[in-house]
């Protein structure tokens, strides 16, 4: 398992102070990507239970209860399904109180088909998902928490969304 990085006191991410984290690997290679160097799933580090502490005491340090943010690389790739479904689990688990956002490059639909049991529990566990390819045509930088016009921003209450922004 392996992560490209965190940012532990992230305010460009979403709403509010962030600890983003960043899986390492993507298949999409979508063109104009903002990260392009967390492609490779052989990049990056090696995530260990140091790093789960870290992400654990980075989300309430100095008496901030903070967002997770999950980025990429791609939350929702194959390889990175059971990284991403522990660091949730783990979080929810000691900080339930804890919202959890995450892009994907998969669009809501499409990770809906899915019928493997970290997707599902993913998506159960998330309460925003901003999802779609970064689609270089649509770049729209003045967008909040997204980079293409195409990308979506759907809160989500038990897998399902209850409104579309």
């Amino acid at each position: 398992m392996r992560y490209a990085g965190i940012i532990y006191n992230d305010v460009t991410a979403a709403p509010g102070i962030c600890l983003s984290f960043f899986v390492q690997g993507c298949p999409k290679h979508c063109p104009g990507c903002h990260n392009p160097q967390t492609w490779d799933f052989d990049g990056g580090y090696e995530f260990t239970e140091g790093t789960m502490n870290s992400i654990l005491q980075g989300l309430t340090a100095n008496g901030i209860h903070r967002t997770l943010c999950i980025m990429g690389g791609e939350p929702m790739a194959e390889q990175n399904l059971f990284l991403t479904a522990m660091v949730i689990n783990e979080v929810k688990h000691s900080l339930p109180d804890t919202k959890i956002y995450l892009w994907s490059g998969y669009t809501y639909e499409e990770l809906t088909q899915r019928t493997d049991t970290h997707s599902i529990a993913i998506l159960n566990s998330i309460n925003c998902l901003i999802d779609g390819p970064f689609i270089q045509e649509e770049r729209d930088i003045t967008l909040p928490m997204r980079g293409s016009r195409n990308q979506r921003i759907i809160p989500l209450k038990e897998g399902k969304p209850y409104e579309t922004v």
